[in-house]
């Protein structure tokens, strides 16, 4: 029963919050719909590059995000 309503718990947090791609790591950033593994290290590996996203569109940059994906994204994802 407790590893149940853990499960839940985690499952809302995830569903019902934002993750900040200026921090995440690749498991949270996988955790959006569409991205994968290699989609996520391209997003470290922009991060790292370029420094912090100034705004969620600048995901557009990344290597294998078009703009779709990012309109997708804008309402999983935050800068802060």
């Amino acid at each position: 029963m407790v590893k149940i309503v853990a499960l839940l718990f985690l499952f809302f947090t995830l569903a019902f919050s934002a993750v900040n791609i200026n921090r995440a790591n690749a498991a949270q950033l996988q955790t959006l719909n569409g991205i994968g593994p290699s989609k996520a290290q391209e997003i470290i590996k922009y991060r790292k590059a370029h420094g912090v996203f100034k705004n969620v569109d600048e995901l557009v940059n990344v290597n294998g995000i078009g703009p779709k994906t990012v309109q997708k994204l804008k309402p999983q994802v935050t800068i802060r």
